[in-house]
C-alpha cells in the first residue's frame, strides 16, 4: 500500500500546487505573471478536470496547475500523484477542511498500486500538508485494505488468510475473535456455510469478531467471504470464473469497515460475521436439487450451486439477528444482475427501513461514494418458489438482484433494521484514482452513515 500524505517527512523544498476548477481558470490565469499566462496559452491549457500543467522556472519545474472537478470529490485529485513528477508538492493556497480532506484522500487513492507481485514502474509524487487529517488517513487505510485483499489471488487469500486478517485487526484493537471451522459448523448449526465450502481442501469457517462496550448500541456487520467461486457443479464458463478471487469482496468491505469503526472508536457494540468458504468442485460438492435446512429452520432447495453467496449469508444473517442488533448491514459481491442494472460504479442498496436507506443515500452523496436503492419488491418472491422446500436459492433470470435480496431478507428477523449492499468491489480498467482491480465501493459511505448515527 502507498504511504498516506501525513507519513512523509516535511520538506522545505515542496513545490506549489495550484488546484483550479475550469470555471475559475480564467481568473487564476489573470492573476499570474505575463510569462505564466503565455505559457498556459501555448499549452492550450484550460484546467479541465484531470489535467496538469507544469510551470517552468529558472531551475526546471517551479510548480504545477492541477485541473479539478468537484473540489469535495476525492477522485478530482486522483490523477495528480502519477501525472506530476516525483517529489514533494504542497497546496499553493490554504484549503478549507473538507477540500483538504478530499485532496488527502484522493491523493492516497491515486498513489495506490498493488505491488505484491510486480514492482512499481515509478513512485508517485508526494503530498505535503500542514496538518493532515487522522480520520481521513484511517479511511484511506480501510480503502487500501479492501483493494489489497481483493487483489490478492486466492492461493494467498483463502478462508484461512481472511481469518488471519481478522485476527490481526482483533489483536490491534482489543477485540474478541471466535472462529468456527469445518465440521464444527454442522455441530453449531451453520449448515449452509458448511455445504458450500465442504468440497474444498480449505475448510469453511465462520469468523466472528466482537468489539465494544455493552452499554453501546449493538450493530452487526456481515460480509460474503467466497474466496473463490468456480460456480460449483453448475460450473462457470472461463470468462465468468476469471476474476472470482474477488468474490470475497463483501468480506473485505465488512472487515475493513470493522477496522475503521475500531480505529475511530465509534461508540457501538459491534459483531462482525464473515462466512469464509471456497466454492469448489469435488467429490463432496453440494448438488443441484439438494435440500438444506438452514440455521433459521427454513428449508432451501438448491436450484443452482452458483447462487452460493446467499447460502452462506443466510446462516450468518440468522445468527446476526440472534444478537438482536439495532442495525444490521451486509456487504456482498452477490449478483451480476446488479451490475447490468447499475454498472460497475454504483452498488445496489436494498433496505427494509426507509429512514436508514435515506441516510445511506445521503452519506453517499456527501462522501462522493454513491449507492443506489433498488426495491425489495416482494411479489418477486414467486421466482424463488420450490415445490419440495420452503424456498429455492435461485430460479428465474428476472430481477436477479431483487430476488437475491428478497432471499436474504427471509433470514433477517422482523423488527431489525437491515441494509444489504450488492457491490462490485472491482474496477474493470484503469482510471485516475481508480486502478484496475479491487475497489472499495460503498465502504466510505457506510462509515459516514454509522458516524452520523452513532458518532460522539
Amino acid at each position: 500500500m502507498s504511504a498516506s500524505p501525513q507519513e512523509h517527512a516535511p520538506s522545505p523544498n515542496a513545490l506549489p500546487l495550484h488546484l483550479v476548477e475550469r470555471s475559475q481558470f480564467a481568473a487564476w490565469k489573470a492573476g499570474q505573471p505575463e510569462a505564466i499566462q503565455r505559457w498556459a496559452e501555448s499549452q492550450a491549457f484550460n484546467a479541465s478536470a484531470g489535467s496538469v500543467l507544469l510551470l517552468p522556472g529558472e531551475r526546471g519545474v517551479a510548480g504545477a496547475v492541477v485541473g479539478i472537478g468537484d473540489p469535495l470529490d476525492p477522485h478530482s485529485y486522483g490523477h495528480a500523484p502519477m501525472a506530476l513528477p516525483t517529489g514533494v508538492w504542497s497546496p499553493a493556497l490554504p484549503l478549507g477542511a473538507e477540500a483538504q480532506a478530499a485532496l488527502q484522500l484522493g491523493w492516497g487513492l491515486g498513489s495506490y498500486r498493488f505491488d505484491r507481485y510486480k514492482a512499481r514502474l515509478r513512485e508517485p509524487a508526494q503530498l505535503q500538508l500542514a496538518a493532515a487529517d487522522v480520520e481521513t488517513a484511517d479511511v484511506l487505510t480501510a480503502v487500501q485494505r479492501v483493494r489489497d485483499w481483493v487483489n490478492t489471488p486466492t492461493e494467498h487469500m483463502g478462508p484461512e488468510q481472511l481469518e488471519a486478517a481478522a485476527r490481526e485487526l482483533a489483536q490491534a484493537h482489543g477485540a474478541q475473535l471466535e472462529v468456527i471451522t469445518g465440521d464444527a459448523l454442522i455441530e453449531q448449526n451453520f449448515p449452509t456455510i458448511h455445504a458450500v465450502g465442504r468440497a474444498s481442501h480449505r475448510a469453511p469457517r465462520l469468523i466472528v469478531l466482537r468489539w465494544g462496550e455493552s452499554a453501546h448500541a449493538p450493530v452487526a456487520v456481515v460480509g460474503k467471504g467466497v474466496c473463490f467461486d468456480t460456480g460449483g457443479l453448475d460450473l462457470k464458463p472461463a470468462d465468468g470464473m476469471r476474476n472470482m478471487k474477488k468474490d470475497m469482496g463483501g468480506a473485505a468491505h465488512a472487515l475493513a469497515l470493522a477496522g475503521l469503526i475500531m480505529a475511530r472508536q465509534l461508540p457501538v457494540r459491534m459483531t462482525l460475521l464473515i462466512p469464509a468458504v471456497e466454492n469448489a468442485v469435488g467429490p463432496d460438492a453440494f448438488r443441484p436439487g439438494e435440500v438444506i435446512r438452514t440455521r433459521s429452520g427454513v428449508t432451501v432447495e438448491i436450484d443452482n450451486t452458483d447462487a452460493e453467496g446467499r447460502l452462506i449469508l443466510c446462516d450468518a444473517l440468522a445468527y446476526a439477528g440472534e444478537q438482536q442488533p439495532e442495525l444490521l448491514l451486509d456487504f456482498a459481491t452477490l449478483t451480476g444482475a446488479a451490475r447490468v442494472a447499475l454498472g460497475p460504479d454504483l452498488p445496489a442498496l436494498f433496505c427494509n427501513d426507509d429512514g436508514l436507506a435515506q441516510q445511506w443515500l445521503q452519506a453517499g452523496e456527501t462522501t462522493r461514494d454513491p449507492v443506489w436503492r433498488l426495491p425489495l419488491w416482494r411479489p418477486y418472491l414467486r421466482y424463488l418458489t420450490s415445490h419440495i422446500a420452503d424456498l429455492a436459492n435461485a430460479g428465474s433470470r428476472m430481477a436477479g438482484a431483487v430476488t437475491a435480496a428478497l432471499y436474504l431478507e427471509r433470514f433477517v428477523p422482523a423488527g431489525i433494521r437491515w441494509a444489504h449492499l450488492d457491490t462490485y468491489a472491482w474496477n474493470d480498467n484503469d482510471r485516475p484514482g481508480r486502478p484496475a482491480g479491487g475497489e472499495a465501493l460503498g465502504l466510505r459511505s457506510a462509515y459516514a452513515l454509522l458516524k452520523a448515527r452513532y458518532g460522539r
